[in-house]
């Protein structure tokens, strides 16, 4: 092969591969959880910052958008409880990496609301609406929304939870996409009272009915464990694997989370 067809295949390969991995850089590795169906209690502040870095991601700069290898994200999530029921929380997320410092990426809001324990359902049950704007070089989908059934059961020492999550472009190039499909799932086990762990899966599969082949879909597999040491904390340590060219191929995660009582509430310590 002639020196000048060898360097447009290398190149032409570099951006097939940049292509396969579009996906990747507009992943949101910024609040990387499983949610539970349990709402905040009423007059009742939890506050979370989630940690997140990868260790091994996108490394090409793609229309715009910046790579996420190396990247570190920070989020800090407020969630008020309102009822006994509901709760509104709160998101900033924030990104530093070598070469572009440590920036703002955008806010998002989430609305909650569970089946109230009078229902006597045989599972947890909440739904969660998200909307939110993400700056355009860190996803070029800039303004989204999300909903998101929420299913858990405790079997004894077994923890279960379902997230089938719904998505939508309001702003961006995926508006064309219609409604995706984006689901969440986890499994634990408590070795200990204070001690669980278990394996969490993200996904993004692409617009519904009509998925992404299976190498530009978004598939997360995390080994994760969860700290119990006091009702009032919440500690999550998680290392997480991406199989599939549309994912970024290794993340480290953290969340440690504080609540905090300004009034009186029938909750239970």
């Amino acid at each position: 092969m002639p020196k000048s067809a060898g360097v447009r295949f290398s190149t032409a390969a570099l951006l097939c591969m940049g292509l396969a991995g579009a996906h990747a850089h507009a992943q949101g590795n910024y609040e990387i959880q499983v949610y539970g169906s349990e709402t905040v209690a009423p007059r009742s502040l939890m506050v979370e910052v989630h940690s997140n870095f990868t260790p091994k991601g996108q490394k090409y700069l793609i229309e715009g958008v910046l790579p996420t290898n190396h990247q570190e994200h920070e989020t800090l999530e407020l969630t008020e409880g309102l009822t006994s029921w509901s709760e509104i929380g709160f998101y900033v997320f924030t990104s530093e990496q070598a070469g572009y410092g440590t920036q703002w990426v955008g806010d998002h809001i989430r609305p909650r609301v569970r089946a109230p324990d009078s229902w006597h359902l045989p599972v947890g049950l909440s739904l969660s609406t998200e909307i939110g704007y993400q700056r355009a070089v860190y996803s070029p989908d800039t303004w989204t929304w999300e909903i998101r059934p929420i299913i858990d059961k405790t079997l004894g020492r077994w923890y279960f939870a379902v997230n089938p999550a719904l998505e939508r472009t309001w702003h961006g190039p995926d508006i064309r996409q219609g409604v995706g499909f984006a689901p969440g799932a986890k499994i634990g086990y408590d070795f200990s009272r204070k001690v669980s762990g278990g394996l969490e899966y993200y996904a993004d599969y692409g617009r519904l009915g009509a998925f992404d082949a299976l190498h530009t879909q978004q598939q997360q597999i995390f080994a994760v464990t969860d700290l119990n040491v006091s009702p009032k904390w919440e500690i999550n340590m998680g290392v997480g694997v991406g199989p599939t060219a549309g994912t970024d191929h290794l993340i480290v995660k953290g969340i440690l989370g504080r609540r905090f009582d300004w009034g009186r509430h029938s909750s239970v310590e």
